[in-house]
């Protein structure tokens, strides 16, 4: 879906990375009140990136209610979601065990839109910044477990992006099939060929650099395949997701930009859209867990440590 433009599913609705948290980790009745409804994620806070435990916004117990603090920024079709999925911490002082995320209604008294952000790319998909400020939203809209629990707290909504790492990856891989194939036409138009029975080293160098191209792509694209088949079929794929992540997201990045290279004049301008597909690129490899945070998660996977024993 996303072979020329990222936007497109970015922009549709229940796709979205709230819809994956609540599928993941909301029980029955909040299953059935939010079936069908457009799910936004509000994570990002202005001094909290990629470390989601650091997070400030705050959620106190008042009755039958949780009453909601904080600054939310960079949230995917925030604008459009009929609710957005918050995460918010209830102890500060207790860490990442106390992080717990909260359906919040569009509507609900407190939960203001400040404004759109003006992106690089993915520009039809609307990126918005919300203010919280004593946003009272009902006890049953918080997903899974009330209760703080040292030992497994944070793990529960760290699981969204087991599901969601491997769409990004494929959003990454659409990306990058599109500037292959019209990275391609144009090679062709201009009388290079790409002989698949020779060397690469023996024929022309944007030959040789489209065959590279292409081998990227293929990692990238199989490492996705493996990801989302284990989600889909039930089994723990964080690992794979982050594999995915990391190699989709630098790779597309990396393919869209060498495809401009290639194509010259005509791959920066706007008569091809080359140019749109190297800036919608670069944020697969920057939302929902940066190239970085997908290295260090599969550092610790594979050497055995936890996180506070790899920083």
């Amino acid at each position: 879906m996303c072979w020329g433009d990222a936007g497109l599913l970015l922009s549709m609705p229940r796709q979205g990375l709230g819809n994956a948290a609540i599928a993941s980790v909301a029980d029955e009745s909040q299953l059935a009140r939010y079936k069908g409804k457009w799910a936004a994620m509000a994570i990002t806070e202005p001094d909290t990136g990629s470390d989601s435990g650091a997070i400030r916004t705050t959620a106190v117990r008042d009755g039958d209610h949780y009453v909601l603090n904080g600054e939310k920024i960079f949230v995917t079709s925030g604008e459009r979601a009929d609710c957005v999925v918050v995460w918010a911490t209830l102890d500060r002082s207790k860490g990442k065990a106390a992080i717990k995320s909260f359906v919040v209604d569009r509507d609900t008294p407190g939960f203001e839109l400040v404004r759109l952000e003006h992106k690089l790319g993915i520009r039809a998909s609307d990126t918005a910044h919300f203010r919280l400020d004593n946003c009272r939203v009902p006890a049953s809209n918080l997903l899974g477990d009330p209760e703080i629990k040292p030992d497994k707290g944070f793990a529960g909504v760290m699981q969204t992006f087991d599901n969601t790492r491997p769409l990004v990856a494929a959003m990454a891989v659409g990306i990058a099939r599109a500037a292959l194939e019209e990275t391609r036409r144009l090679l062709t138009e201009a009388g290079i060929e790409i002989d698949y029975d020779r060397p690469a080293l023996s024929q022309p160098a944007a030959a040789a650099a489209f065959l590279e191209m292409e081998s990227d792509y293929e990692a990238m694209y199989l490492l996705t395949l493996q990801a989302a088949w284990m989600a889909d079929n039930g089994k723990p794929n964080s690992l794979q997701a982050s594999y995915a992540k990391a190699k989709a997201g630098r790779g597309a990045t990396a393919i869209t930009l060498r495809c401009v290279e290639l194509c010259g004049s005509i791959g920066y301008t706007e008569h091809e859209l080359l140019e749109k597909w190297s800036r919608d690129a670069k944020i697969m490899d920057i939302f929902e867990g940066t190239q970085q945070i997908q290295q260090l998660i599969i550092a610790r996977r594979l050497l055995g440590k936890t996180s506070a024993e790899l920083k």
